[in-house]
Order: structure tokens, then sequence, then C-alpha cells
């Protein structure tokens, strides 16, 4: 299956071949890699609220199986 690499567009073979799949190459890949680090990218919305909220279950599962 032929996609395009998600930083400059190349079009490749996306296989087990390719070991930067969905990218072209490592230094695409890398630069995918810096744009997540520095914010470049980012997902809407609230930060951590969903992890908060999956921590306080869990938590409180656990606190009910050792009481």
């Amino acid at each position: 299956m032929k996609v395009k690499c998600p930083t400059c567009g190349k079009e490749i073979e996306y296989s087990s071949a390719n070991p930067w799949r969905p990218f072209c190459s490592e230094r695409c890949k890398l630069i995918d890699l810096g744009e997540w680090a520095s914010d470049g990218y980012v997902i809407e919305g609230d930060p951590g609220c969903s992890v908060v909220k999956l921590l306080s279950a869990a938590i409180a599962a656990f606190s009910a199986c050792t009481a």
C-alpha cells in the first residue's frame, strides 16, 4: 500500500520492510518527533483531565479491594 510521508509528502510503500513507517526516512521521523516535543503539534482538550479521572477510579478500586 502506498502512503504519503506525513512530514515531506513523499509517496512510500507502507510495509514492514520500511523501519520508519509511516515516514519515508529517519530524518522525517525525527522532524516529526521534534515538532511534538516543542509543542509544534498539540491535541485539543483539557490536558490530563481523562488521566486524572482514570487514576482516581483506579485508586478508588484499589482502596475498595484492600479495605
